[in-house]
């Protein structure tokens, strides 16, 4: 399919950046973020501005746009699929390599003076603080654009309107999926809020919100969330959001019997009255998180905001015992859907062609029959030879490929369960693999079976561990262009912080604690062949080290969650060191412990002996 053609809304939007309605004085330029007003990563359809504008599709990228140039920045996962969306009228701008100068330096270096437009709502207090510093230095001045630009562009394109904004329903999650009363968690709330002497909490992070109360929606797809803010202070909990999602099972689980605190509800548009409500009623500081749009931020004199990462962020982060009990359950029964799929793959795919789209579909099918089963967790990233190298592939009917039993298969999938979050990666040849192939297959796994089994001190940030990932790529020369782990929300966002694995340091990362989950996936791409990536959900764990001492008492390392077998003749054993041989043999008698008994209760025995083949000890 060829790319969008972007000229007609660049020219409207163009237009717009002189149009003294909606700015004080004509835009030298106008970025549009990759975002909504809560800094989500995945987006409803109504927020997908940047790629209404530029034709891109991926999860992260800023766009701007000039008189005379439309510019995108995007980082390594989305390199090869930017190219191949934009049209000629937009420039890639590949970030994170040395040579790409930042958003900032561009501007910089390319306009001479004037002013910078950006929908405040849609940039977080702290970037827009530090790039209008940046612009500063050389001239240039940061300006809000109140009304969105991309929006009012938008509307002129009568054959792709803009959606509506969802409505979608509102329910609570039980206990015995949350394993914590929203009480609970407001109480914890309000004794950090007395340490920091804070007497407001504004959550603006969709998962925040939905986490802290107990709430689970549809408003974005893949994403359990429903749009909305919270506010928390000493005396009241107040939930910000449409009226029409509230439904009697909404007001009664945000109720307390016996005459309790119970939450207040507002409508979503009321919060900024809110805060300045807020502002204007108390005197100590009003705590957003650093994320929180530039709009909410504005709000709040400049000496009483207190800007860091909320509570909320670092308590969801790290799962309670009723949560980690809900990953081991769900995850048990999608390697079991998992499991089906990769039997049903062989058996089937000599009798008809199965391609990157169906065979995706099938295996929805297949999880679709697990319990607590509510939908999947991203879009999956079920990939074929060369297009396994575009790191966040998305099939479509043009670009899909047959699944063979001459090219390798990357298959990054995951779903959601009211019990938890999934989140797997496993790479297959159904036929014979290049020996080349095999190495660095070999290799990445050997990267991801050294960072499951590190030992380090507790609250190692992850930064200081991913070179454990990369380590065996890097002796012959090869790497990859992304992080090697992120964290996970239980029944809530695939990719979750405050914590993460990579060569970028996490701004807010508090190290790694008992209790956190995350990925463990490193991966090798050859532009124009194949894709590599093993990706293995862990928990981190305390360990029982030989020596202990005063300073350092506390020693964490990995346990696999996700129990999948890893194909072995994609191994090459003599690579291999006998330990690593050793874990993952023990890896695979956990999977087949694990999932063996699901398959045998569900009658399916063909999968069953799949299972037990695919997990034979190796060397």
């Amino acid at each position: 399919m060829a790319p969008k053609d972007s000229a007609p809304i660049l020219t409207a939007l163009r237009k717009l950046m002189k149009d003294r309605r909606y700015v004080q004085e004509p835009l030298a330029a106008y970025i549009v973020p990759s975002c909504d007003a809560h800094n989500s990563e995945y987006l409803a359809d109504i927020d997908q501005r940047r790629e209404a504008v530029s034709g891109f599709t991926g999860s992260a990228g800023t766009g701007i746009v000039t008189a005379g140039q439309a510019m995108l920045w995007t980082d390594g996962r989305y390199h090869l699929q930017a190219r191949r969306e934009m049209d000629l009228h937009w420039t890639l701008m590949k970030d994170g390599l040395a040579d790409t100068p930042s958003q900032a330096d561009w501007l910089c270096n390319t306009l001479g003076s004037g002013s910078v437009g950006v929908d405040p709502m849609m940039m977080g207090a702290t970037a827009w603080s530090t790039l209008a510093d940046r612009l500063d230095s050389s001239g240039l001045q940061l300006v809000p654009v109140e009304t969105n630009l991309v929006d009012l562009a938008w509307a002129m394109d009568v054959a792709n309107p803009q959606p509506a904004r969802p409505e979608n329903t509102v329910f609570p999650l039980e206990m015995q999926f949350t394993g914590r009363s929203w009480q609970d968690k407001v109480e914890e709330v309000r004794r950090n809020l007395a340490e920091k002497g804070a007497d407001v909490l504004i959550l603006s992070a969709l998962d925040d919100v939905a986490w802290m109360l107990n709430l689970r929606g549809s408003d974005i797809a893949f994403n359990p969330v429903f749009f909305s803010y919270a506010a928390v202070t000493e005396k009241e909990v107040v939930l910000f959001m449409n009226p029409a999602q509230v439904t009697s099972q909404v007001r009664d689980a945000l109720s307390t019997e016996d005459m309790g605190e119970s939450v207040i509800i507002k409508d979503y548009s009321a919060i900024k009255d809110y805060i300045s409500s807020a502002v204007a009623s108390t005197v100590g500081k009003i705590w957003l998180s650093d994320t929180a749009s530039q709009g909410l931020a504005c709000l709040v004199p400049t000496k009483r905001r207190f800007l860091k990462v909320t509570p909320i962020t670092l308590m969801k982060s790290i799962k309670n015992p009723v949560e980690l009990a809900g990953f081991d359950a769900c995850h048990d029964r999608d390697s079991a859907a998992l499991c089906q799929y990769f039997c049903w793959l062989d058996r089937t795919l000599d009798q008809g062609e199965i391609t990157e789209i169906t065979g995706a579909d099938r295996l929805e099918k297949f999880r679709a029959e697990q319990e607590h089963f509510m939908g999947l967790s991203f879009p999956s990233i079920s990939s074929v030879g060369p297009n396994g190298a575009i790191i966040h592939y998305r099939p479509a009917p043009d670009t899909a490929r047959a699944i063979s039993r001459t090219e390798l298969y990357l298959l990054d999938s995951g779903a959601q369960y009211r019990d938890g979050t999934t989140d797997v990666t496993r790479t297959i040849h159904l036929g014979t693999p290049t020996h080349h192939e095999k190495e660095c297959f070999t290799r990445v796994l050997k990267g991801m079976i050294g960072l499951a089994t590190a030992v380090f001190p507790n609250k190692t940030k992850g930064h200081c561990l991913d070179s454990l990932a990369r380590q065996h790529l890097w002796q012959v020369g090869l790497d990859y262009l992304h992080g090697t782990g992120h964290g996970v929300g239980a029944f809530l966002n695939v990719h979750e912080g405050p914590s993460g694995i990579s060569w970028r340091v996490y701004p807010n990362d508090p190290g790694l604690q008992a209790g956190m989950i995350l990925s463990d996936e490193p991966g090798y791409y050859e532009d124009g062949n194949f894709g590599i990536r093993i990706e293995t959900l862990v928990k981190v764990v305390e360990v029982k080290t030989k020596f202990t001492m005063p300073s350092k008492s506390t020693f964490l390392t990995f346990e696999p969650v996700t129990v999948v077998p890893i194909q072995a003749k994609m191994i090459l054993a003599e690579l291999m060191t006998q330990q690593e041989l050793e874990w993952l043999n023990t890896y695979h008698q956990t999977c087949r412990d694990r999932v063996g008994p699901i398959l045998k209760q569900m009658g399916r025995v063909e999968a069953l002996e799949w299972l037990i083949k695919e997990t034979q000890p190796i060397g």
